[in-house]
Order: structure tokens, then sequence, then C-alpha cells
């Protein structure tokens, strides 16, 4: 949807103070995210090899962006999309054992972004973090226990962003409800997608929206999801009510990875087979990567939400359209 300006907004810092409160936010939140699931930070990758089978595809639909690396013969390279892929590899490669965790800090270049609005950008940072886990703990259970550490992490940092800046004010949920995209489908079904979420989390506050990727009896997902890193039993969003823009707001895309039995399956269900080739596939079909649990948690994201900021331009440096600019120009949004 287009650029929308909230009736009455006008931003509660000014640039300097953002800026400020940014900074406070990245440190706070760093710190409770890695102390509630044990994560230590580590160090990961801007690209990949294009046929190391390690980049992110997303839905399937987005093209990644591209560059040969001519001081090595034949590499082609492509910034990453996320890391969900490469963390799994590296709890591998830097020993992590289950229970222990890493986090980093990831950028990249999404071109095909259908729309730069209040909230999607070409550029995305966020926090990649990924856990390892024993076999059994691969549970709607262990996952909902997450689900619920990562919000405390979120809640925690909105009260420490109040108690350093004063006239900041959260209005987040601390209680998640959990549904999946076949209930909400049956509760709403005359909705689309995206207004379901706005109703559930309108009702609710925050919300965790389970099962993404899998089809639903309408016979379409309720969103595409790549069919090599989460189970699409045991995945999700963390969704929030955001009360500046009055609708849904996905905080975090997170998920169970999946297993040699479901990447097996999923990969058949979407039509990706070719896959099974890449060194990535191979080993996982050949269960030599940890059973894990990952997301990715939006940096700019959080950030705007925490800040009761209208437009993701607000907290991060973008492209924007001139109708974009002059709209929020004129509303006395400043757009970095």
């Amino acid at each position: 949807m287009p650029c929308i300006i909230p009736e009455g907004y006008s931003p509660v810092l000014s640039v300097y103070e953002t800026q400020r409160a940014i900074e406070f936010i990245k440190q706070s939140f760093q710190k409770n995210l890695g102390s509630a699931l044990n994560l230590k930070r580590v160090s990961a990758p801007l690209f990949v090899p294009a046929d190391s089978g390690l980049n992110d595809d997303l839905s399937g639909r987005e093209r990644p962006v591209g560059f040969d690396v001519p001081a090595v013969a034949g590499c082609e390279c492509q910034v990453v999309q996320s890391l969900a892929k490469w963390k799994r590899w590296a709890l591998r490669q830097y020993n992590f054992f289950p229970g222990k965790g890493l986090y980093t800090d990831m950028n990249a270049i999404r071109r095909d972004e259908d729309t730069l609005d209040n909230l999607h950008s070409v550029y995305v940072d966020q926090w990649d973090w990924e856990k390892a886990i024993l076999r059994e703990e691969r549970t709607v259970g262990y996952l909902q226990d997450t689900v619920r550490r990562i919000v405390s992490a979120i809640c925690m940092t909105a009260d420490e962003l109040e108690w350093e800046f004063g006239r900041i004010h959260s209005k987040l949920d601390r209680g998640v409800f959990f549904i999946t995209s076949q209930e909400l489908e049956d509760r709403y079904p005359d909705l689309t997608p995206g207004e379901r979420e706005n109703a559930i989390t309108r009702e609710h506050g925050t919300v965790f929206l389970m099962q993404i990727g899998k089809t639903l009896r309408s016979g379409k997902p309720h969103d595409g999801r790549a069919p090599d890193y989460d189970d699409w039993e045991l995945n999700g969003d963390i969704l929030f009510y955001n009360d500046v823009l009055k609708r849904a707001f996905e905080i975090s895309s997170m998920g169970i990875r999946v297993s040699p039995e479901s990447l097996d399956r999923q990969l058949t269900l979407s039509g990706k087979d070719e896959r099974r080739s890449l060194p990535y596939h191979k080993a996982l079909l050949a269960g030599e990567l940890p059973y894990s649990i990952g997301g990715g948690i939006g940096q700019s994201r959080l950030c705007m939400l925490l800040l009761g900021c209208a437009h993701i331009g607000e907290v991060q440096c973008g492209v924007w359209d001139t109708e974009t600019r002059e709209m929020c120009a004129k509303a006395g949004i400043n757009l970095l």
C-alpha cells in the first residue's frame, strides 16, 4: 500500500535524539536477547557464493543482487537476502552445542520489494539468530517458549528506553496470543491475509501467527516461505499491534528449522527438488547439520515500533520516491 501519514502525527524525538535512541535500543536489545536465549555474537558474511545454496530466496520470487569476483576465477557472489541458512551452517563451523546459539547483524538489499511504504524498504537490517537444539525439542511447546522469551526481551528494552528518555511510552502487550494460519483463515474467511493480521492483533495486541508457508484449505498459503529453512509446521511471525499506524506490525519471522525429513517433503511440495544437489542441502539431507531454531528480528522495525515512528525512513537511510518524500516533508517527518 502507499505511504500514509497518520492524522495528527508528529515525531516524539528530534532527529538528533532519535539517533541516540536508536543506539540505545540496539545495545539494550542485543543484551536482552542474548540473555533470554543464551546467544553469543558472531561475525557474518555480507555476501555468499551463488552456487553454495546458502542464500535465502525468501518467497522464491525475489532476485538477489549479484556480482562477479575477478580475483577468484569463475566466482559469482550474491548479497545475502537473509542469513537463515548460513546461520545453521555456522552453528556447526563455530562448534555451538545444543542449548547455545549465535546472533549477528545482517544487512541485505532486497531490490524486488513490491512497495516502498511506511514499513518496507530496499535496505533490510536485522538481528539474525540461530540456536542449536536437540531433536526432541522440535516441538510446538519449545517454539512457543522461545517466542515468549523474545517478546519479554522486547518489552524489557521498551521499559529501559522509557526510563532513559522519559517521553517514550510504548504500548506493548507482554502476553502472546498463539494462532495458526489455518485457524486465522477460518476465523476471518472473507478477509485477505493482511486484513486478518490487522484484525487479530487489534483484538489481542501481541500475536504469534504459526504455520506459515503450508497450503491452507482455501488452496493458498497465508504467506510465502522458502522450503529449505523453516519447518512449515513449526514456524511463525511475531506480530504487534502498531498503535501509530493502526495495523499489524511484523517484528520477526522465525521457526524451528527443517529436519532431513521435512526438508525432503517441502522441496517436493514446492517443486524445488533441483536444490538437493547444492552443498548446503546435501549436508542437511544427510543429517550433517545440527537441529536448530532461529529467526530474524528487524532492527529498524523494532526501533520504529518502540519510538512510535510512522515511517521506517525515520530510523534508517533509504531510497524513496518523490511523492513519499514530499508527503513526509509536508507532515514534518524527516526521512534519513
